[in-house]
């Protein structure tokens, strides 16, 4: 989903300005007295066309982010939806969910830039705490609950490889809304994902070993091409075509929205029957990782004394998984496993509520007194 960044506080009106934050009915727009107004209702990088007339782009970029931070919602009611009429959603399925997810990795590639690189030296002690403690908890969570919930081989691995997963571009937005440390949110993301190249082949042949035979090479490829390849192409769009990027950016995070929901939603269509009968057990595993890994999280950044802010943007960054890879590299990677896939779907959802229901309980609660880093 969606990887929107902060970059910096919004700018002050010019001085001097003899309209305020107003134009006269009918007049031109100037641009100059609506972008204070316009930075401070969007996350960052979220800016409409050029084209669009000032006066126009707050209402019009404001629905289209709400539709986009609705993600839980969607994503929910897709799911349910598939279990009632999988007809109305299994058509989205082979190479459209591939496509699908790399269009989603795309946007989050338009949302970076190869100076992103650069701030990672800023602030490296907290970035790489967030990305070791993200591929440590949760395989090994995963690992533990498809063992302990005695999971059938099938969703095992599915559970297990959705837990190798970098972190979810949604982490972003639920940072910006738990009023974390969004940047720094967006450094881990960036970092665990291509991290991800590596790692998730890796910990999943490890992991998941015990339950069928992991082709680890074929499992890089396929990370490669549906992680790094895409970030890498939203990257390069974004350095030399940027009044195209500013063109698409305002509907990029919706787009990826929904094509979260059909993939989880397709998934779960072709698998109703299943996913019913162990419902319970199924459930109670994907909802015990994401809880582990958002408590967990917290708890290793306390551990280490950083503060307040930072402990909470490791947390929601190890809680929340890219369920659409997890998804994809199941279908992709263990072909003969037909409910691997499963746990991806179903996790979308979780760790979309528990991440929502977490921003909002810090956004209202008092913050602990920070400590040093």
């Amino acid at each position: 989903m969606s990887a929107w960044t902060l970059q910096g506080p919004p700018e002050p009106a010019p001085s001097g300005s003899d309209n305020g934050d107003r134009n006269p009915p009918g007049a031109p727009c100037s641009g100059r007295s609506a972008l204070p107004a316009i930075r401070h209702a969007l996350p960052a990088r979220a800016v409409l066309p050029f084209a669009l007339c000032p006066q126009h782009r707050i209402p019009v970029t404001r629905y289209l982010n709400l539709l986009a931070n609705l993600f839980p919602l969607w994503v929910i009611t897709c799911s349910g939806l598939a279990l009632i009429h999988p007809a109305w959603f299994t058509w989205f399925t082979g190479p459209m969910i591939v496509w699908g997810l790399a269009i989603i990795m795309i946007g989050m590639g338009i949302t970076l830039s190869f100076d992103d690189f650069r701030r990672v030296a800023r602030m490296p002690r907290q970035v790489a705490i967030g990305v070791i403690a993200h591929f440590t908890i949760m395989p090994m969570l995963g690992w533990s609950i498809a063992h302990g919930f005695e999971l059938e081989p099938q969703l095992a691995v599915g559970l297990i490889l959705v837990a190798c997963c970098p972190c979810g571009t949604a982490s972003n937005v639920v940072n910006y809304i738990a009023r974390s440390d969004v940047a720094l949110s967006v450094l881990m993301t960036l970092c665990s994902t291509f991290a991800a190249v590596i790692m998730t082949p890796l910990l999943t042949k490890w992991l998941a070993g015990a339950y069928v035979a992991v082709d680890g090479w074929s499992l890089f490829v396929n990370t490669l091409q549906v992680v790094a390849i895409p970030v890498l192409l939203g990257m390069l769009l974004n350095r030399y075509t940027p009044r195209l990027v500013r063109t698409v950016l305002p509907v990029a995070p919706l787009v990826s929205v929904i094509f979260i929901a059909l993939i989880c939603a397709s998934i779960i269509g072709a698998n109703v029957q299943t996913v019913k009968d162990a419902a319970l057990r199924l459930l109670g595993a994907v909802a015990l990782l994401h809880t582990g890994g958002f408590a967990l999280g917290y708890w290793m950044a306390r551990a280490l004394r950083l503060n307040e802010t930072v402990c909470r943007t490791i947390s929601v960054e190890v809680g929340m998984q890219n369920s659409g890879l997890g998804a994809v590299l199941a279908r992709t990677s263990f072909p003969q496993m037909a409910l691997a896939p499963v746990p991806s779907a179903i996790s979308a959802s979780f760790h979309s509520i528990i991440g929502s229901l977490l921003a909002a309980w810090w956004r209202l609660a008092k913050p602990r007194p920070d400590r040093v880093d």
